[in-house]
């Protein structure tokens, strides 16, 4: 059986239709597909770049704790070589010390006998200077004998104590002193005033004001004075116990050839 021409187009058109929808369908397919595929591959992308990033994280930290270490070296060297300077020191101050140790048994007996000398001159000097204050002085090295004899008191304090000694007598020539005592005079004993002026001038005077003498260095014994002589003394008396100011006094000096 023959179709029309108009039958002939019908059925051309729909079988074209036909397979432009499967060929679209086909498209649409591989499209998805393709679709599919870019964002499967941009999912991967993605946790690729999370990936890198993390790792440039940790990279970057890590450089921050490189450099911060290698800047705690740096300090550390420097504090080192502050250390080995004061171990040095140190260590020669160990030297020096060992080497002084080495040498205080040697001072020790050197400086024991240099004692006892000094000691024994600043008796004789005592002996041999103006009477004053007898007893304290007496006693003074008195004291200074008997510490060179005790064990407990270490050779830099006995030392010390000497020169204190020595300190205090070199004080009395340029100090001014007045003291109350008993005087031996021709075998009788009598209640006097001392008065002291340095080493220039030891003079007694009684109580009652009667008896005044003064100390002679050239016979060691003691000359009587006048009465012209007690105002002056009264006077530097009372200087001396600081009742009056410091002033202008006459007082019988000893004369030393």
């Amino acid at each position: 059986m023959k179709l029309s021409k108009l039958a002939q187009a019908g059925l051309f058109f729909g079988m074209t239709t036909v397979a432009s929808n499967a060929a679209f369908a086909q498209a649409d397919e591989q499209l998805e597909q393709v679709v599919q595929a870019g964002q499967e591959i941009n999912q991967s992308a993605g946790k690729s770049q999370k990936k890198i990033d993390k790792i440039a994280d940790q990279i970057q930290s890590k450089l921050q704790q490189f450099k911060g270490v290698n800047k705690e070296i740096d300090g550390l060297e420097v504090y080192n070589g502050q250390m080995q300077k004061q171990i040095d020191n140190q260590l020669q101050e160990l030297n020096d010390l060992a080497v002084s140790m080495e040498q205080v048994s040697i001072i020790e007996r050197q400086i024991s006998p240099l004692m006892a000398r000094m000691i024994d001159t600043l008796e004789a000097f005592v002996s041999l200077d103006v009477p004053f204050l007898p007893e304290e002085r007496s006693k003074r090295i008195a004291n200074l004998k008997s510490m060179m004899e005790r064990a407990d008191i270490a050779a830099s304090e006995k030392f010390r104590r000497v020169l204190e000694a020595y300190q205090v007598e070199v004080d009395y020539g340029r100090t001014i002193e007045a003291y109350s005592d008993i005087l031996n005079l021709n075998g009788q004993e009598m209640d006097v005033d001392f008065l002291r002026i340095g080493r220039v001038a030891f003079v007694y005077q009684t109580r009652d004001g009667n008896h005044m003498g003064a100390w002679n260095t050239q016979t060691n014994s003691w000359d009587e004075l006048d009465a012209s002589y007690r105002t002056d003394i009264n006077k530097a008396l009372r200087i001396a116990r600081k009742q009056l100011a410091p002033d202008l006094v006459v007082v019988p000096v000893n004369a030393t050839e």
